[in-house]
């Protein structure tokens, strides 16, 4: 009878080892990173930067919006752009123009909100018709009103490690990463995308120094983009500890090209035919089922980057505000005509 006891015990002993190899092996699934909550944290605390600025006898801080053409996304962003500017307390307009204005009405307009006073942060909404050049119009809009972030001056001192303009999307991934507690110091870091306003921004936020005056992340980063063949980005996501997914194509990364327990940032938004419904949905670059089976955390589209974006526009409207101070109007005209 003792050895039967024995060996039942050992038969127990065996069965509870076996389900704790089982538990262990399993994996929970990503964290999946609320771009919604954080940007509410972000936006909570810009609503308190501007109460403490009006508080001080300042102005409340005023952004103006530029709207051409009547691409319904632009109106949508733009929509949540000035919602979210009255929830933190900044006044906003948003001035509607045909698509047929001319290049030189839009500089003309520019010119004229560049040098108003009452207007602390300018953006206009990309993208704009065919027959107007964005760069041209980026660069036209004063450094110290460009809340975009997009003028060359800013763009060139976010390249220097300066404090400057960040463009919103960048800046917002890059909060989303650091509030989220993803440490970037050493780490392996994919850009898929390397378009001037969000994927060469995002690379040169990772990648800087984090110890100069517009701290960076410190990341080994390696930029991807329309030339780079499949089999060589698989090479490069599988060793990443971080990818950013900013191509603008639905399902580029899939859980095979990640390794366990990377960071998975989707800035990507893609219009696609639901099989089902045959309505359109967003989607993002990331194949967000089968990735986040993997992942350690994955941002969501919707709800992911984009509130983050919007979150990060209204400080930089502050900082327009605050920049008023810091930089005479004589200056002021001298970056807008440089």
């Amino acid at each position: 009878m003792a050895a039967v006891r024995t060996l039942r015990k050992l038969c127990q002993h065996t069965q509870h080892q076996v389900c704790k190899l089982h538990t262990s092996a399993s994996r929970q699934e990503a964290v999946v990173i609320s771009g919604k909550k954080l940007a509410r944290q972000i936006r909570e605390e810009a609503r308190g930067d501007v109460e403490k600025w009006v508080l001080a006898g300042h102005r409340r801080p005023h952004l103006s919006v530029i709207l051409v053409g009547e691409n319904p996304a632009s109106h949508s962003y733009v929509l949540n752009k000035t919602r979210a500017a009255a929830d933190v307390g900044i006044s906003s307009e948003t001035i509607l123009k045909h698509s047929d204005i001319s290049e030189e009405e839009l500089l003309d307009l520019i010119f004229k909100l560049n040098t108003d006073p009452r207007v602390d942060g300018l953006l206009v909404q990309l993208p704009l018709p065919e027959h107007i050049d964005e760069r041209t119009v980026c660069n036209a809009v004063s450094p110290t009103k460009d809340v975009d972030g997009f003028h060359v001056v800013n763009v060139g001192r976010m390249c220097l490690d300066q404090s400057t303009m960040l463009p919103a999307t960048p800046w917002g991934v890059m909060e989303m990463i650091k509030r989220t507690g993803i440490p970037t110091l050493g780490k392996n870091v994919v850009v898929a995308g390397r378009s001037k306003n969000v994927g060469m921004p995002i690379a040169m936020l990772l990648h800087t120094d984090g110890r100069h005056e517009r701290p960076g992340g410190d990341a080994t980063v390696t930029i991807s983009h329309r030339y780079t063949p499949k089999e060589q980005l698989c090479q490069h996501t599988k060793i990443a500890d971080i990818i950013v997914a900013a191509a603008g194509i639905p399902k580029l990364i899939t859980a095979d090209m990640i390794k366990e327990g990377a960071a998975v940032i989707d800035v990507g938004i893609n219009r696609v035919q639901d099989p089902v419904t045959g309505k359109d949905r967003l989607v993002g670059d990331v194949d967000f089922e089968g990735v986040r089976q993997k992942a350690g955390y994955i941002t969501p589209v919707p709800g992911g980057v984009g509130p983050m974006t919007v979150a990060m526009l209204m400080k930089n409207t502050i900082k327009a505000a605050k920049n008023v101070l810091l930089y005479p109007p004589e200056r002021i005209r001298m970056a807008a005509v440089s």
